[in-house]
């Protein structure tokens, strides 16, 4: 019980960091989404030691284990977008292909660099 109550806890907190994400947005009329602000602000409460990962990190990672249920109310109301897909939904796809590509290729290469360098301090050390 203490154990869920905690992750509760953990899942209000990263919440609240998204909807101050949100208010943001909304406050300063940023041409940015609101959940990236927030992910933002969550990624320099990380970095500065504001937030400590294991304040969080169990909840973040139910979250990210229930991923793909964020995404069904998603593709439900795309369904309200029909005559948007068919007139524009090649040039949808092409930007979601390449976006995606993008993405896959810039994680790709940011590991293989973390690599190389952690490899290196090893032998350093050695």
């Amino acid at each position: 019980m203490k154990k869920t109550a905690l992750v509760l806890l953990q899942i209000a907190v990263l919440s609240l960091i998204s909807q101050i994400g949100y208010l943001s947005a909304a406050e300063w009329n940023v041409p940015m989404p609101g959940n990236l602000i927030g992910m933002l602000l969550l990624l320099a409460l990380l970095l500065t030691g504001i937030v400590k990962l294991e304040w969080i990190e169990s909840g973040a990672a139910l979250l990210l284990t229930h991923l793909a249920f964020f995404f069904v109310p998603i593709a439900v109301g795309l369904m309200n977008f029909g005559g948007l897909l068919q007139h524009q939904g090649i040039a949808l796809l092409a930007t979601l292909v390449i976006a995606a590509g993008a993405g896959i290729v810039l994680a790709g290469v940011i590991t293989q660099t973390l690599a190389r360098r952690a490899q290196r301090t090893v032998g350093a050390e050695l």
